[in-house]
This record gives structure tokens, C-alpha cells and sequence, in this order.
């Protein structure tokens, strides 16, 4: 295995400690290096705190700032953060207004997370918003059900706008739990994940083959298919994802999300196949997004995001973004 690192044990607080070097007009890291956090707080607005395992870069740290995430906990490769980061992370981001988690629903997130609210929750007003965007594509049948994935960046976008407009605790909850039904995600890959302390692979393809419903913690999806272009792919990610969401309007969001080894060139190519599917489908396309921001390591594979936003969300899409990954309108 090939990797540009020191040691497998080292990765993560290595790529942290680089991520802020980078990033200082932004982040700095929270007490005793635990989460990482805005630089510039504002007191009296509600604090949108998330995370989960690293591996996913740039997602959760690199949407930490104005507009976004006001804190983001990261966990060893694949791995929840712990109830203490969490914890951290509340202390020092509560300015007054309480905090809203923002939880992909895995196991070990909602768990871990769950546990940092009854820690915190005397001294804290504190709400938990559970992203669950995957189209259900558990294998096995273990009751995993629906996963977060690249959809948790349109939430947290759109939780961090409203914040930043001065929404209080519960218009935010409201707003975070509405969002569920309208938003969903399905992916595909190329190729399984390396993961650094173990040099395996999550899983292995022939080369004429392709797994489709993968989740980015380098799980299998529901189904082994045979390898196809680009325009039957897609075809089939929209087609599924047009039929499991709650459509509420005409007007959407799409996301075509890298999934950590796939070139731009591609992700834009399967951007202008899932927008001419959608349009055949009589959407209206308002708003893009394109790029590598929900990644599962080096996986090769893409995922295709719909979400039905009313004007006053595009709104808050639209308003002023200033974090590592996304930034506009400042």
C-alpha cells in the first residue's frame, strides 16, 4: 500500500494539525486539540456542531465557518468521535443560543452523540437533527436502514445559513427535520476503499463490474452489477433516487459528489447525465454543486444528491458561505 503518510497511527492528528496550518483565516483547533472550531464565534447564535470518523475530508472539517459549522468533532478513520470530543465541543461553542447536533445516522454517530447530550444536557439547551439521505440499501437485511451522506452538506449548509440569520433552537430543529424526506442520495463505485491500518481493501471488483448503493465508510451496496457507461449509471442512481424521495415541488437541488478518487472530469460528466434525466423529468434544476466534498477515502465512485428546496431554502443556500470548502458571497 501507497500512501503519502507517516504512519497509519499518526494520519489523522497529522492531516488535522495541517488542515488548520491551512485554514487559520477560518478554524483553530478547540481545547486540547479535541474538535476543531470557528475562529471567529458569535455570540448569541445557536452553535450547528457535527462530525464523525475521519476519511471523509472535506467533509465535516472543511465546512466549519461562517454560514456552515461552528464546530466539527473527527473520530479515527471511520470511527465516531467520542462523547468527551463532543462534549468539548458544546462547552466551547454554546455562545448563549444552545447547540443543534447534526448526526449521520451510523451506529456509533447517534450513539456517541446521544451520550454527549445527557452529559451536557443540564447545563446546555441542545437539539439533534439525524441526516439520513441514503437510499436504503443495507445487504444484509441488519436494520442499518438509511445512512448521511453527501446530502448532510445540504443541511448543514442550510442549518448554518439559517443560524447565521439568527433562527432559534427549535425553528432550527423544525427546519432540519423537515429537510429528511426531501433529500436523497445513492452511490456507486469503482473500486472498494483502502484503509490505512489495515492495507485491505473494504471490497474487490472484477474488472467488469461496479457496486452500486455503496455507503462511504467503504460498505458494499445492495447490488453487484456488470460495469456500464456513464450515461446508464446514472440513468439508474436518478431513476431510484426520483422514485424514493418525497417530491414536494419542481424546483431542486443537484449534487453530484466525488467519492475521494474519481477526477473532476468525470463527476461533470455525470453531472450533465443526471441533469438531462432530471429535466426529461420535468424538474427544474435552480441550483448545482459539483466537486469532491463527501469522500470515503480513495474510493472511485461518485454519488448523485437530489433535494426539493423551497425558495426560502435556496435563499439560505444562496446567502453568504465562508468555510475551506464552500465559500460565496463574501
Amino acid at each position: 500500500m501507497k500512501k503519502f503518510i507517516n504512519t497509519a497511527e499518526t494520519m489523522v492528528a497529522e492531516s488535522l494539525e495541517g488542515f488548520v496550518r491551512a485554514h487559520e483565516e477560518f478554524v483553530v483547533f478547540g481545547v486540547d486539540r479535541k474538535f476543531i472550531r470557528r475562529r471567529h464565534m458569535v455570540p448569541g447564535k445557536v452553535a450547528i456542531i457535527s462530525g464523525g470518523g475521519a476519511g471523509h475530508e472535506p467533509m465535516h472539517i472543511g465546512f466549519v465557518g461562517r454560514g456552515m459549522l461552528d464546530a466539527a468533532c473527527v473520530g479515527h478513520i471511520f470511527t465516531s468521535p467520542t462523547p468527551s470530543q463532543i462534549v468539548s465541543a458544546i462547552e466551547e461553542a454554546d455562545t448563549g443560543a444552545g447547540c443543534l447536533l447534526v448526526v449521520k445516522n451510523y451506529d456509533g454517530d447517534v450513539m456517541n452523540f446521544e451520550m454527549a447530550v445527557e452529559m451536557s444536557s443540564s447545563r446546555h439547551k441542545i437539539e439533534t437533527v439525524i441526516i439520513s439521505d441514503d437510499i436504503e440499501t443495507a445487504r444484509t437485511g441488519d436494520g442499518r436502514g438509511r445512512r448521511g451522506v453527501a446530502g448532510t452538506l445540504i443541511i448543514e449548509r442550510l442549518l448554518g445559513a439559517a443560524a447565521e440569520r439568527g433562527m432559534t433552537l427549535s425553528e432550527l430543529k423544525g427546519l432540519g427535520d423537515g429537510l429528511a424526506p426531501r433529500i436523497r442520495s445513492m452511490g456507486v463505485a469503482l473500486t472498494g476503499v483502502t484503509v490505512p491500518h489495515t492495507q485491505r481493501t473494504t471490497f474487490a471488483l472484477g474488472p467488469s463490474e461496479m457496486e452500486v448503493g455503496v455507503g462511504i465508510h467503504g460498505e458494499p451496496g445492495h447490488s453487484r452489477e456488470p460495469f456500464s457507461n456513464a450515461d446508464n449509471i446514472v440513468r439508474h442512481l436518478s431513476n431510484t433516487i426520483l422514485n424514493d424521495i418525497a417530491r414536494t415541488a419542481d424546483k431542486a437541488l443537484l449534487f453530484v459528489n466525488g467519492l475521494g478518487g474519481t477526477p473532476p472530469a468525470e463527476l461533470y460528466l455525470a453531472y450533465n447525465a443526471a441533469h438531462r434525466f432530471m429535466v426529461d423529468h420535468g424538474l427544474r434544476i435552480e441550483r448545482s454543486l459539483v466537486g469532491t466534498y463527501a469522500t470515503s477515502l480513495d474510493m472511485q465512485g461518485l454519488s448523485v444528491t437530489l433535494a426539493f428546496l423551497s425558495d426560502e431554502e435556496f435563499a439560505l443556500w444562496d446567502s453568504p458561505v465562508a468555510t475551506a470548502a464552500l465559500r460565496w458571497g463574501c
